[in-house]
C-alpha cells in the first residue's frame, strides 16, 4: 500500500471513502487507489443512493466497525458523489492509532 486513506487535521482525521450503494451485504471491504492515485476506503452499504440514505448507512456503519459515535462522523465532500471525505472528530493522534490498527487487522485477515 503506497498511501494511507486519512490525513490528520486540527478537529481530527479526514478519511477517504469509494462507497458501492446497493451491495449485497454492508461491508469495509478493504482498501483501493483510485484513478487519481489517492488511496480510500472501499465501503459497501445495501442502502439505495437517493435521499440521503447511502451516505446515513455509510456512516452507520463506519461509527459501528471503528467503534465511534454517529455524531463524529461527518461527510465533508462528495455527499452526491461515490467517492467522499469524511471528518472523524477527536485527538488525531487517537484516531491515527485506531486506524492503523483496524488497516493492520484487515491486512492479516487478506
Amino acid at each position: 500500500m503506497s498511501g494511507v486513506p486519512y490525513a490528520a487535521v486540527p478537529e481530527g482525521l479526514r478519511v477517504f471513502v469509494r462507497l458501492q450503494p446497493k451491495a449485497r451485504r454492508e461491508r469495509i471491504e478493504g482498501i483501493v487507489t483510485q484513478a487519481d492515485g489517492r488511496v480510500a476506503f472501499k465501503v459497501a452499504v445495501t442502502a439505495p443512493p437517493e435521499a440521503g440514505k447511502a451516505n446515513a448507512a455509510l456512516v452507520a456503519l463506519l461509527g459501528k466497525s471503528w467503534r465511534l459515535p454517529k455524531r463524529a462522523i461527518a461527510i465533508v465532500g462528495g455527499a452526491a458523489d461515490r467517492r467522499k471525505t469524511l471528518l472523524l472528530r477527536g485527538d488525531p493522534a487517537s484516531l491515527r492509532a485506531m486506524l492503523t490498527a483496524y488497516l493492520a487487522a484487515i491486512a492479516n485477515s487478506a
